[in-house]
Order: structure tokens, then C-alpha cells, then sequence
């Protein structure tokens, strides 16, 4: 019951390592605030939580939309009365290289990935200040802290989260608020098995995938969501009370070659 009586949001949280810190939160003694854009799996979500025996409060949401994401925090605050953990997980996978990447690629991919972030943190820290303290976890990527090949609208991305957290933890230490970034290597999540997933500009199977995986991966094998919902689980609890603008890095060593 390491997070008894903490009301966390989490963003993107019903699927993939969204969902697996959903769930590992609410075994821990968390009341959630969980967001998504497809309601039937929120709904799913709810029920599952519940099963673990925490409360969890579904809320639909773009936070492309700044009124999504506001509703997200007025519906927390009602519900709850407090917010003391901000995992922001929402994010999407993009590819390209400078002269492939489309002006609608390049813009969506920052809006969700680091604008998104930057609108829930902004809306969340003055509650935070005024409770006396709180924590926010980013979800990052190895690709915070190393490039890599036809992926420049993400490493972008994922590199300016990296940033923002590590500003972030320093502009807020003094109040009491922590801000760290979870920073997962490739991670087997639920949507790679949606039909068509690995088809695109580069196809591939999922097969494919995972042979690659064991290649260029020291361990050998994806991570799974449920190994990055306990580095999750780490940052947001008390015993990382001395850790902030930290960028845990949870990649099966690939970032270590």
C-alpha cells in the first residue's frame, strides 16, 4: 500500500504501460484519474481496478485540447479532492527521417508527446503547491538520452521531454514537488498485436520484430509494460523522496552499448 490514500492521474492509461501502471497503482492504494480517447477500454480499466480494490474514475479525453485536459484536473479535483501523482503517459510512435517527415507528422507528434505534457504539468503544479507538495512522473524513452535511425519526429520529441523534466525538477524542488522521467527501451504492449500495427514504411512482423530484439537488445527480449509500471511505481512513491530531474532509464542495457 505504497501509494494509500494518493490520488494520481494518469494519462493514456488503458492500454500498454499506461494500463499496467493503472493497475499497479491501484494495488497499491491509489485513487486514479485515468484518461484515454476510447471509452470501452476505460470502462474495462475501471472494473479492473476495482477488482484490485482501488477507486478509479475514467475521464475520455484528447489532451491535444486544452479543454480536455482541463477537464481532466476539474474531474480529479471533484472527485477526489486532491492530486498528488501526475503520470504523463499519453504519447504516440512516429518515423521519418528530416526531409520524410510531413508537416502533420511533425505537428501532431510534438503536440501529444510535449505539449501535452507541458499543458497537464502546468495545470497540476499550482494544485500541488497548494496541497504542500506532489510528484510527476514523464514517460520518456531511451531515445531521451540517445538517438537512432528514421525515427526523428519522436527522438525529438522524447528528447525535449527528457529536458523539460530536468527544468522542471528545478524550478519546483523548493515546493515540494518532485518531477522525474521513466525512460523505457522497446516494450511489449498490447496494441503490436492490432492487425496491421508493424505495416508501414518499413514493414515488419511482429515475428521479425522480437528476432531483431534478441540481436540488438543486451537481455535479449522486449521489456514488459508491468517492469515499467514498478520503475513507475518507484518514482511516484516515497522511496525515491531524495530523486528528482532524474531520467530513470528501464531499456534492458540497450543504452548502455
Amino acid at each position: 500500500m505504497r501509494l494509500k490514500n494518493k490520488v494520481a492521474i494518469i494519462t493514456g492509461g488503458t492500454s500498454g504501460i499506461g494500463k499496467a501502471t493503472t493497475l499497479r497503482f491501484a494495488e497499491e492504494g491509489a485513487n486514479l484519474v485515468v484518461t484515454g480517447r476510447r471509452s470501452g477500454l476505460g470502462k474495462v480499466v475501471e472494473a479492473e481496478c476495482r477488482q484490485r480494490g482501488g477507486q478509479c474514475l475514467f475521464v475520455e479525453a484528447d489532451h491535444t485540447k486544452a479543454e480536455d485536459c482541463q477537464r481532466v484536473v476539474d474531474s480529479a479535483l471533484r472527485e477526489f479532492g486532491r492530486i498528488d501523482i501526475l503520470f504523463n503517459n499519453a504519447g504516440i510512435v512516429t518515423k521519418g527521417t528530416a526531409d520524410t517527415t510531413s508537416e502533420n507528422v511533425w505537428r501532431e507528434t510534438l503536440e501529444i508527446n510535449v505539449t501535452a505534457v507541458w499543458r497537464m504539468c502546468s495545470l497540476v503544479i499550482p494544485q500541488m503547491k497548494k496541497q504542500g507538495g506532489g510528484v510527476i512522473v514523464n514517460n520518456g524513452s531511451d531515445w531521451s538520452v540517445v538517438a537512432g535511425k528514421n525515427a526523428l519526429p519522436y527522438i525529438v520529441s522524447k528528447g525535449a521531454v527528457g529536458m523539460m523534466t530536468k527544468a522542471m525538477a528545478i524550478d519546483y524542488a523548493r515546493d515540494n514537488i518532485r518531477v522525474n522521467a521513466v525512460c523505457p527501451g522497446d516494450t511489449f504492449v498490447d496494441r503490436w498485436m492490432e492487425k496491421g500495427y508493424f505495416e508501414g514504411s518499413d514493414p515488419v512482423t511482429l515475428e521479425e520484430a522480437i528476432r531483431e530484439a534478441s540481436d540488438y537488445i543486451p537481455m535479449g527480449r522486449f521489456g514488459k509494460p508491468e517492469e515499467i509500471a514498478n520503475a513507475v511505481l518507484f518514482l511516484a512513491s516515497d522511496e525515491s523522496a531524495f530523486v528528482t530531474g532524474h531520467l530513470l532509464l528501464v531499456d534492458g542495457g540497450n543504452t548502455a552499448q
